[in-house]
């Protein structure tokens, strides 16, 4: 510890309060902290009155910076609180009066305990490193262009921890400005493996340091050899558990497929939810009871007072009934040997602390019988195979190979109402709720274990589990193709941020940082879920990036190269033999490149013709998208049948975009009849395409097929 240091800086703090859930270090602190680590800080000392100043000053060897300490200033040059470019011993006794007066004209009253006197060094890049506790996923480390317009910029990298050296230099090469660390035009190239080195250190510091909640290390200054931190803002707080670390026991997958099925609540009145569910359920293959000690018959079904006068075994039960009357209900359901309890009813903790104790309640009861629990505040599960609807929903969905576990009950009816028209089946329709006790990483495991879900769709406001989620994924997105909508992009955390970091690294980054390093597919709509889904159901990733596009239309050809340079797919030129063999029966005046323009006035038969090339060729390229409109030789029906083919003969990925109203329906039934994707706005199907490569490449998902 620096003499100058000891006398100063003790006194200062000696007051400040530690039970403080984040408190700002001084600086100087924050500087030793990184010493400890092996990272580099300029030499440094701090001082409290103007002759200190200059004697520490004279010390390091000029020139020097000097930057106000203050618990109140957080921003310190916004209050005048930092000069740079002092040269001599005059110009810094000068320096801390005029740090003073500077700090005392912007925040009347502000106490200033001495300045934080430092080696200035010159320029270079400016970078930030920094580091927030997110409540789901724990610790984040952030990377980008530093400096004081780093929030306008948002030229930034986020990972959770922990990485490792590789991850670390990928996250370095991910920003856009990455150009001026590798040497841009003139300039030389930039010491990367001291700034991953650096990186490395401050993770490992981040990671070991428990109380330490948030950082921002700003500017980070690269230089052709080496690099040093000129600035550390640190915050602590006490050591939190997060809820990602809640003690959970992992659900038995066999729960959510039951032989039979108990409605309590169930009830004659069209009205009531307990109709509407028992109506949904008739189709069960299993015994079904409904329970209501009012009612003696629905739908032909004896209905019994308690779940404890059913005859036999029970598996699961479906609760519909006020809030208030669950926990005695669970009681009976676990008296009757019930393991999994679906309830429906609202008047939990999203209602406020009578019903977070409730909820408490609910739980505690559930576990002493080990009742496992769907909800609660949920819309229930469909499973379509299996002819389970636990739901409310009027419209059942027809069975299929998505599995949609969603976050919000509104947006399930109004997907399963949308589905019908649009022919899209489902696996599995899951509503999570409260999350209680089950929660996403149940649904989610169940998903990736059923042989009928081919990709799973997740629409999510809040993962409680953040870390279990990351190692989950990162097994099941090698398995199938996993697509996420996160709500939330503008949330309470960015906007209440005392730091760049938190400003940068939000909630809803976070959780973008967290799909892009388990290999789950980001999207930013519903409809693009779905046809991400789609397509990776059908035809699984594809193997690369070549594409090769055939149309007869001119237009859509010009429109899908730019798509396909919009979502980064490779449009490759067409080998010699491929070219040669198109020739000698398209028309003269076809396009003779990629895309494909094999000209208006040819049929079906043109378009088999050309798939009969490709076939042959079919190494030579991993993605066929073929674009057709209506026209008075092409017969749609037969054009979808000759896609069929193509697509049973090849080991590629096939995408139709059969553009158009009704002329085109006969042939997009004959796609969807044959299971492949078809989209009736290119955009989208390339969007989707360019997804689905993407998402393989960056998360070196091996290809299985």
């Amino acid at each position: 510890m620096r003499e100058q240091e000891i006398s100063v800086s003790r006194p200062i703090f000696a007051g400040m309060d530690v039970t403080m859930r984040k408190t700002m270090l001084p600086e100087y602190e924050g500087f030793a902290l990184l010493e400890k680590y092996g990272i580099p800080v300029p030499e440094y000392y701090t001082a409290r009155n103007a002759s200190g100043a200059a004697d520490v000053a004279e010390r390091i060897g000029f020139p020097v910076v000097m930057k106000v300490i203050s618990r109140q200033i957080v921003h310190k040059s916004d209050a005048g609180g930092v000069i740079t470019g002092i040269e001599t011993r005059e110009q810094a006794h000068d320096a801390f009066s005029q740090i003073e007066k500077n700090v005392e004209h912007y925040s009347p009253g502000t106490v200033i305990e001495g300045v934080l006197v430092e080696k200035q060094f010159g320029k270079g890049l400016e970078l930030i490193v920094g580091g927030r506790t997110d409540p789901s996923f724990g610790k984040v480390i952030t990377f980008g262009i530093g400096g004081t317009l780093v929030e306008l910029i948002r030229d930034v990298a986020i990972r959770i921890l922990p990485i490792d050296p590789e991850e670390i230099r990928a996250m370095v090469q991910e920003i856009q400005a990455y150009p001026l660390i590798k040497g841009y035009r003139n300039s030389p190239p930039l010491d990367e493996d001291e700034l991953v080195r650096i990186i490395a250190a401050v993770c490992r510091f981040f990671e070991e340091e428990k109380t330490v909640r948030e950082f921002d290390f700003n500017p980070l200054i690269l230089y052709e050899k080496g690099g040093v931190i000129v600035d550390a803002r640190v915050y602590t707080g006490e050591e939190s558990a997060l809820s990602a670390e809640v003690q959970r026991t992992p659900m038995e997958v066999s729960l959510l497929s039951p032989s039979s099925i108990a409605v309590i609540g169930a009830s004659r009145d069209p009205g009531k939810i307990g109709y509407a569910v028992l109506r949904n359920l008739l189709t069960f293959p299993g015994p079904l009871y409904p329970v209501n000690p009012g009612v003696k018959e629905i739908f032909g079904k004896k209905v019994y007072p308690s779940v404890l006068d059913i005859p036999g075994g029970l598996d699961a039960a479906v609760i519909a009934i006020p809030a208030r009357g669950v926990p005695a209900v669970l009681e009976e359901l676990g008296k009757k040997g019930v393991k999994l309890a679906i309830i429906l009813s609202s008047g939990f903790r999203e209602t406020g602390e009578e019903g977070a104790r409730l909820e408490k309640e609910l739980l505690a009861t559930a576990r002493s019988w080990g009742i496992r629990i769907v909800g609660p505040n949920c819309l229930g599960l469909i499973f379509p195979h299996l002819k389970i609807n636990t739901t409310f929903d009027p419209i059942s969905p027809r069975p299929g190979h998505i599995g949609f576990i969603s976050q919000s009950g509104a947006i399930i009816t109004t997907i399963v109402d949308w589905s019908l028209p649009e022919e899209i089946g489902f696996s599995a329709v899951i509503s999570v709720g409260n999350q209680t006790d089950l929660g996403f990483i149940d649904y989610i495991r169940y998903a990736a274990d059923d042989a009928t879900t081919k990709a799973i769709i997740l629409y999510i406001e809040e993962i409680r589990n953040g870390r279990e989620f990351i190692e989950l994924m990162k097994d099941v997105t090698r398995k199938k193709p996993v697509i996420a909508l996160k709500s939330g992009a503008s949330s309470l955390g960015v906007r209440a941020a005392s730091s760049h970091t938190g400003s940068l690294a939000g909630s809803y980054a976070v959780y973008q940082a967290a799909f892009a390093q388990t290999g789950v597919i980001p999207v930013y709509s519903i409809r693009e879920a779905f046809n991400v889904a789609g397509l990776l159901a059908s035809e699984g990733y594809p193997r690369g990036n070549r594409a090769v596009i055939i149309t007869a239309a001119g237009g859509f050809a010009v429109l899908a190269a730019d798509y396909a340079d919009k979502y980064g797919i490779n449009i490759i030129p067409l080998p010699k033999a491929m070219l040669e063999e198109l020739n000698d029966f398209l028309p003269a005046l076809w396009s003779h490149e990629n895309p494909l323009d094999i000209i208006g006035d040819g049929g079906a038969e043109r378009y088999a013709k050309v798939f009969d090339v490709m076939i042959r060729h079919q190494d030579e390229w991993d993605i066929a998208i073929i674009i057709a409109v209506p026209s008075a030789v092409l017969d749609a029906t037969h054009l979808a049948q000759e896609i069929s083919r193509f697509s049973k003969h090849t080991h590629t990925m096939i995408v139709g975009c059969l553009l158009g109203g009704d002329t085109m329906k006969s042939g997009i039934r004959v796609l969807r009849d044959n299971k492949i994707p078809n989209y009736s706005d290119i955009d989208e199907a390339f969007r989707a395409v360019g997804r689905s490569i993407h998402s393989r490449l960056v998360s070196k998902i091996e290809l299985r097929r």
